[in-house]
């Protein structure tokens, strides 16, 4: 349903600009549009998968290890639009297991 279209569609677009897209670049340069998409420093990195995985509630464990892959990956493929993808591939990959499992708990 609904939920399903927007962990597919909408959360991992909105989500990627934000955290990857502006928040690692403009934790370099407040003028973030000079710094390239994958930059890296340690704190940027860091500081954007912690607060990624904030926003995880109780599952924030998870979310760290997603937020630093998710990271990595921007930093080696320099592409939003793959870091998008793998972020919607994982949410699909949840939503199956929800839906056949009926592991409602992680649709909070």
């Amino acid at each position: 349903g609904w939920r399903t279209a927007r962990a597919l569609l909408i959360v991992p677009i909105v989500e990627e600009l934000f955290w990857r897209g502006w928040l690692m670049r403009w934790l370099i340069n407040n003028d973030f549009e000079r710094v390239r998409l994958g930059a890296y420093t340690p704190s940027a990195f860091w500081i954007t998968a912690v607060l990624f995985a904030s926003e995880h509630g109780s599952y924030w464990d998870v979310g760290l290890v997603t937020g630093a892959v998710y990271n990595l990956w921007m930093v080696r493929t320099k592409s939003l639009a793959n870091c998008v993808l793998m972020h919607a591939v994982t949410n699909g990959l949840l939503c199956a297991y929800v839906i056949y499992a009926g592991q409602w708990q992680y649709w909070q």
